[in-house]
């Protein structure tokens, strides 16, 4: 009863800021066609060429060259920005907006007893937040118990209501009946607790979970491929080949894509074979797998950055000090998928950490052998690739004018993505100087 009337006054807080971005939001929208100059541009290929600029104008991208080649209209706005990059907008393929970090609140706690206003109202927060660092698009894999609330909080964004990225979403996400969390052997059984995703057996319920996730909003499937169900408390396939075929079939006739949660090697393995289109967290996987990821064209997000923060909030990890166990199992998995050529796109699996520190993600595949161009290029062209969203990810004509400008150059130095000072999405300015 004593904690009741403090989430009241949080949430109330919350929606209040929520008409301060809502009006922030509408403020946004483009006027008039806009000139950004900046020391350097990165189209996403290629090196920065100094001395362009980038027309914007009606959302999109009009032109990007030599600023005295630009045909600039009369009424154009210049937005100059002395010292920084322009760089696309960039794209989070694995996100938890309605997640926030666990030292704050664990996992179970989140789901049993944040009421979903409350959970609503801090994802309002989080997206805000995701986009001032830059992040102009988000693949959010999964409400974690909030039901179909992502569905909502994309329709805000998207009608202005509030500022946020673009976002995609998986909805409840599908894991074999009690095969996840909040795990029933941690509760009394006679209890009904909530559940952090939609539950399947057999191939006409997990058909069927396909159907009315996407039927509700959902743009991606996320299928839980394992988890810890082994008899020692191991990571073990949940799904059968059989059933994870059929619900990727069912997703990809309907032209949704298919994302697999899968750690240990049998498990990636099953989930490739059944045609998903990208593996999330990967940790465990052998050659062998990895080169079957790359004959059947299927992507990798590693997540590096969640095997950190769980080390730091329990394992008593110091940023910058010996890697754990985790964190070894996951440097491994990314450095072998690279080297064999597996496609790899940014995604960090950002509410185990604070959102927008999304770049911490690139700052680890830097840390463990690309190169920052490598690592820019896997959350811009790469990953509008691995999403078939070609309007995404690059400076050119007609893409979608999702423009930031860091500090410095991050082609030459990744840190630099720590530095946004100007964030425009859909030709809309978010953040200047």
């Amino acid at each position: 009863m004593r904690i009741w009337p403090r989430h009241l006054a949080v949430a109330t807080l919350a929606l209040l800021a929520c008409g301060a971005h809502a009006q922030q939001a509408r403020q946004a929208e483009p006027q008039r066609p806009v000139l950004l100059s900046a020391d350097r541009v990165w189209t996403g290929d290629g090196a920065p060429h100094a001395g362009w600029s980038v027309l914007v104008a009606q959302g999109r991208i009009q032109g990007v060259g030599p600023s005295d080649s630009l045909a600039v209209p009369a009424d154009v706005e210049r937005i100059s920005l002395p010292g920084k990059t322009l760089i696309p907008g960039l794209i989070e393929l694995h996100s938890h907006v309605l997640l926030h970090p666990y030292n704050e609140t664990t996992w179970d706690d989140q789901v049993i007893k944040e009421a979903p206003a409350y959970r609503v109202a801090l994802a309002v927060r989080h997206a805000a937040d995701t986009l001032q660092a830059g992040f102009t698009t988000l693949r959010d894999l999964g409400t974690e118990g909030a039901g179909y609330d992502d569905v909502g909080i994309k329709r805000a964004i998207d009608e202005g209501q509030v500022p946020g990225p673009r976002l995609l979403v998986a909805t409840r996400a599908i894991v074999a009946t009690a095969s996840y969390g909040p795990a029933e052997r941690s509760y009394r059984p006679d209890m009904e607790i909530p559940y952090g995703a939609q539950q399947a057996t057999g191939i006409d319920e997990g058909v069927k979970a396909v159907r009315e996730q996407s039927s509700h909003g959902a743009d991606w499937i996320k299928i839980y491929a394992d988890y810890r169900t082994g008899i020692d408390g191991s990571t073990r396939p949940t799904f059968t080949l059989e059933e994870m075929k059929a619900m990727v079939a069912a997703a990809h006739i309907t032209g949704r894509k298919v994302a697999a949660h899968a750690s240990s090697d049998d498990a990636i393995r099953l989930a490739v074979l059944a045609g998903v289109d990208t593996i999330e967290h990967g940790y465990g996987a052998s050659e062998a797998t990895f080169k079957l990821m790359v004959e059947r064209k299927t992507a990798y997000v590693p997540t590096l950055t969640a095997p950190e923060a769980i080390g730091e909030y329990f394992q008593k990890h110091v940023r910058g000090g010996s890697p754990t166990p985790a964190m070894q199992q996951a440097a491994r998995a990314f450095q072998l998928a690279r080297k064999l050529g597996v496609t790899i796109g940014n995604g960090s699996d950002v509410g185990v950490f604070t959102h927008g520190t999304n770049e911490r993600e690139l700052e680890w595949m830097v840390r463990l052998g690309m190169s920052p161009t490598e690592a820019l290029r896997a959350a811009t062209v790469v990953a509008a690739g691995i999403l078939g969203k070609p309007e995404l990810g690059a400076l050119k004509n007609g893409a979608l004018a999702d423009v930031v400008a860091v500090d410095g150059d991050p082609t030459a130095d990744i840190a630099a993505l720590r530095k946004v000072g100007f964030v425009m999405k859909g030709g809309a300015v978010y953040k200047r100087p």
